[in-house]
C-alpha cells in the first residue's frame, strides 16, 4: 500500500460512509429499552452521545466513531478521523477525559502506515487534553480507524440536540463543502487549494469553539457529519418549533459550489436528500446549494442554537479562532416543515 495514497483502496471515506438515517431508525426500533434512571440520554433522541450519570454533580459521556479515509496521507487520517470522534465529546458540552483505537488494517501491509494513522490520532487526542490508554484492531482489507470517547459533564450543563428555545440563533463553526472536494479531489476534479481548505477544517477540534460558546446562554448543540447541515438540523427540531435557514450567510468552500454545479456529488448528499425530502421546504434556493447542504462533513462544525442577545458576543468571540463562524439559521414558530430554507 502507497503511504501516500492509503484511500486508494476505500469506495467512500470518512462520514461519507455512514449508514443512510432512515435505515438506521428502522434498524433500532426493534433494540431492547433500557430503564435506568441515570441513563439521562441514551440513543431513541438520536443525540451525539450517551450521558450516564455518576453522581448529582457528575456524568461521563461515551461516544465512538471510525471510517475509512478520505485523504491519501495516513497520518492525517488519523488526526481527522480523532478529531471528528472526539466532537461529540463537545457538542454535548463536555470534557474529553480517555480516548481508545479502533482499528482496521491489513496484515500484508507495512505496519509503518498504521503507525502513522495512531500518531495522527494520538496527537489530537493531547491537544483535546484527554488520555489516550488503549484499543482494539482487526485485520481487513479496507483500513478504517477511529475513537471510542469518554468525557465527563455536569449533568445539568449537558447540552442536547434539541433542546432550542423559540427566537434562538443557529450559528455554525465551520464552512460547508468538506464531502464534495474530498470526493472530487481524489478523482482529480477539485483544486489543491479547496483540498488544503477542507483538510484545515476536517483536523481542527471543535473544543475552540465550545470553549469560546461556555459563557454564553447556549440551549442546544450539535455536530455536522456525515448526514450533512440539513440532516443535523433536523435533529435539532422538535414538534414545538421549526428552523429557518438563510443560505445567503451560510460558509462553505467556494469551488464546492462549482462542484456541485457540475453534479460531482457524493452517494451520501443523496440519500442525505432522500430522507429530508418530506421534511423542509426550500425558497428560492438554487441546485448547487441545495447539494452543499446535504453535503455528508467530515468532522464538520458545531451548531449552536444561542439566546438570541448573545449571539453577537459569541460570534465576536469566534472570530477570534482560525476557522469563520456564521449565524445561519432561527428557531421560528412551528411551521407545515421542519426547516424552511431560503435563497
Amino acid at each position: 500500500m502507497d503511504i501516500r495514497k492509503i484511500n486508494k483502496f476505500t469506495s467512500c471515506g470518512g462520514c461519507i460512509a455512514k449508514l443512510p438515517q432512515g435505515m438506521l431508525k428502522e434498524a433500532l426500533l426493534n433494540i431492547p429499552h433500557f430503564d435506568d434512571q441515570n441513563l439521562i440520554v441514551g440513543f431513541d433522541t438520536s443525540d451525539d452521545g450517551a450521558v450516564y450519570r455518576l453522581g448529582d454533580d457528575l456524568a461521563i459521556i461515551q461516544t465512538l466513531d471510525f471510517f475509512p479515509p478520505m485523504v491519501e496521507d495516513p497520518y492525517l487520517f488519523g488526526k481527522i478521523a480523532a478529531a471528528n470522534a472526539l466532537s461529540d465529546i463537545y457538542a454535548m458540552g463536555g470534557e474529553v477525559k480517555v480516548a481508545l483505537n479502533i482499528v482496521c488494517f491489513p496484515e500484508d501491509e507495512d505496519p509503518a502506515i498504521l503507525g502513522e494513522i495512531l500518531r495522527g490520532g494520538a496527537e489530537k487526542v493531547k491537544e483535546a487534553g484527554g488520555v489516550l490508554s488503549g484499543g482494539h484492531s482487526i485485520t481487513d482489507k479496507e483500513p478504517k480507524y477511529g475513537l471510542s470517547v469518554t468525557g465527563i459533564v455536569h449533568p445539568q450543563k449537558i447540552m442536547r440536540n434539541n433542546s432550542c428555545c423559540m427566537g434562538d440563533d443557529i450559528i455554525l463553526t465551520k464552512p460547508l463543502g468538506v464531502g464534495l472536494v474530498t470526493s472530487s479531489y481524489k478523482a482529480g476534479e477539485a483544486s489543491l487549494e479547496s483540498y488544503e481548505q477542507a483538510v484545515n477544517s476536517m483536523q481542527t477540534l471543535n473544543k475552540y469553539a465550545a470553549d469560546a460558546g461556555r459563557k454564553y446562554r447556549l440551549h442546544a448543540c450539535t455536530d455536522v457529519t456525515g448526514f450533512g447541515f440539513l440532516g443535523h438540523l433536523n435533529e435539532m427540531v422538535t414538534d414545538e418549533y421549526s428552523i429557518q435557514v438563510e443560505c445567503s450567510e451560510i460558509p462553505y468552500i467556494k469551488e464546492a459550489y462549482r462542484l456541485a454545479e457540475e453534479y460531482l456529488i457524493t452517494g451520501g448528499g443523496k440519500k442525505n436528500r432522500k430522507f429530508l425530502q418530506d421534511k423542509l421546504r426550500f425558497e428560492q434556493v438554487s441546485q448547487p446549494m441545495q447539494e452543499i447542504l446535504f453535503d455528508p462533513q467530515t468532522s464538520g462544525g458545531l451548531l449552536l442554537s444561542v439566546d438570541p442577545r448573545d449571539t453577537e458576543g459569541l460570534l465576536k468571540d469566534l472570530a477570534d479562532l482560525n476557522i469563520r463562524s456564521s449565524k445561519v439559521a432561527s428557531v421560528i414558530s412551528r411551521q407545515d416543515k421542519n426547516m424552511i430554507i431560503l435563497g
